[in-house]
């Protein structure tokens, strides 16, 4: 017996070093990776950034125009994705949870969260971008919709399970409609967690490029045009972190440092979030 309990122990000491040191080797890259970020990032960070447009080669500026069609484009994506993955995921959660329909809707959502985002760009662009015969905002804001979508349908279908039925009987035995009890008792419940689950979506589209490339493609330009070609914060950077000139590959570098910062912030908030429904129950 002594000699089993001896093995086991060797068993997961050994096991336990080796997800250690794992982890450590992941830590230090990770570490390697923000180091040079903050470093180079920092350097170049000053008021220009957020005043300026991008500049024409050799000449310096900012990022303005970039960090506004990434907004705009992130907010109509929002706006497109949300409500469709708060309703597909309420019906889920509350009108079909045992149907053939919410499985397959299920297992279709599962796809999609795990699908590349260069072939949602692809899509969008076969479906809206060659019938119109020009790149748009819409279009990009279409393609980061698609994605926002499935993480959305997600998070409201999970938040909403674990809502007690004792809640929703008590709604329902003062004689509350049940689209009554869903909307004043189930979403109530459970609106933290629909929150993170927005902001997890928008952390999700806030760095992607390739499916801008194919949709809303990009602008040196100020652009108000949604049905136009805009510039957008992950494309400016992809294509400046490319060229030969030193003050882009200075402004992809701060670029990317705003984005981490961005996604770091809505991270925490989401974190913050879901700890604070935990301290309710």
């Amino acid at each position: 017996m002594r000699t089993n309990s001896s093995r086991r122990k060797a068993k997961n000491a050994i096991m336990m070093s080796l997800c250690v040191v794992a982890a450590g080797i992941g830590l230090v890259w990770l570490g390697l990776i923000l180091g040079a970020l903050l470093y180079n990032g920092f350097a170049g960070l000053s008021l220009d950034v957020f005043t300026k447009m991008t500049p024409p080669p050799g000449d310096a500026g900012g990022l303005l125009n970039a960090l506004a069609g990434s907004l705009v484009i992130t907010i109509i994506a929002m706006v497109i994705g949300t409500p469709i993955g708060i309703l597909a995921g309420t019906y889920m959660a509350e009108y079909g949870r045992h149907s053939k329909l919410t499985t397959t809707v299920r297992f279709i959502n599962d796809i999609l969260l795990s699908a590349p985002s260069i072939v949602i760009g692809l899509f969008i662009y076969e479906l809206v971008v060659r019938p119109m015969g020009h790149f748009s905002a819409l279009a990009g804001a279409f393609a980061l919709a698609v994605i926002v979508i499935p993480v959305v349908v997600r998070t409201t279908e999970d938040m909403l399970n674990l809502v007690p039925n004792a809640l929703r009987e008590a709604g329902t035995a003062i004689g509350a409609p049940r689209w009554i009890v869903i909307r004043s008792v189930a979403y109530r419940a459970a609106r933290s967690g629909i929150v993170t689950g927005v902001l997890l979506a928008v952390a999700r589209i806030s760095g992607e490029t390739a499916p801008l490339l194919f949709t809303a493609l990009n602008n040196q330009f100020w652009s108000n045009n949604l049905d136009a070609p805009m510039a957008s914060l992950p494309v400016t950077i992809f294509q400046f972190a490319m060229s030969p000139y030193e003050e882009w590959r200075q402004l992809a570098w701060t670029g990317a440092l705003i984005i981490t910062l961005t996604v770091l912030g809505l991270s925490i908030l989401a974190r913050s979030l879901t700890g604070r429904r935990g301290d309710e129950k």
